[in-house]
């Protein structure tokens, strides 16, 4: 099962990557190019999950529970990986969501953003999962640049979480308000 998870990664990695270009083209360019990434860029989310979900589920069986847990490297792995999910998740929710209005005022520069942590955040991931099958990439030196020794380890306090999750259900809150005036 090894060898799956391995070619299965590719996958959500092309699709977000064409989809965080797709996403400039659409906030940055004006023309017939940037109505075609806008008019296909839920697809390519959609597909680029789908991958993600079957890289995930193959990845958890490349090593036995007790090894990823125990590796500083392979839970930064799976962190960076989940955070990238998470993200492209949100995208993907916005996109479908907004619809012809995702791109409309301020709400570009809101899934720019996404898309460029979004894309940080996959970037990781791979170098990371380079790192664990010996094969380091120069974006390793570019995370140290930014501070991060990739054989580290994240840690979040709880009360970090909490807050994280108090934020995410105000701003739900905020966005049904929102929809409910409009509506």
């Amino acid at each position: 099962m090894t060898g799956m998870h391995h070619m299965l990664v590719h996958f959500p990695l092309g699709f977000w990557a064409l989809a965080t270009l797709m996403i400039l083209v659409g906030a940055c360019l004006p023309g017939r190019m940037a109505e075609l990434s806008r008019a296909a860029l839920l697809p390519v989310l959609v597909l680029g999950l789908l991958g993600a979900l079957a890289a995930i589920i193959t990845g958890f069986t490349v090593w036995p529970m007790e090894a990823n847990l125990a590796s500083p490297l392979t839970r930064n792995h799976i962190l960076m990986a989940f955070w990238s999910l998470g993200i492209f998740t949100m995208l993907t929710v916005l996109v479908w969501r907004a619809g012809d209005t995702a791109f409309n005022g301020a709400r570009r520069w809101a899934l720019v953003i996404l898309a460029l942590i979004g894309g940080l955040f996959f970037a990781a991931a791979g170098t990371l999962g380079g790192h664990l099958v010996g094969a380091p990439t120069l974006f390793s030196d570019v995370l140290g640049l930014m501070g991060w020794e990739v054989y580290t380890t994240f840690y979040s306090p709880l009360w970090v979480l909490a807050i994280m999750v108090l934020i995410g259900i105000a701003l739900g809150a905020l966005g049904i308000m929102g929809q409910r005036r409009t509506g």
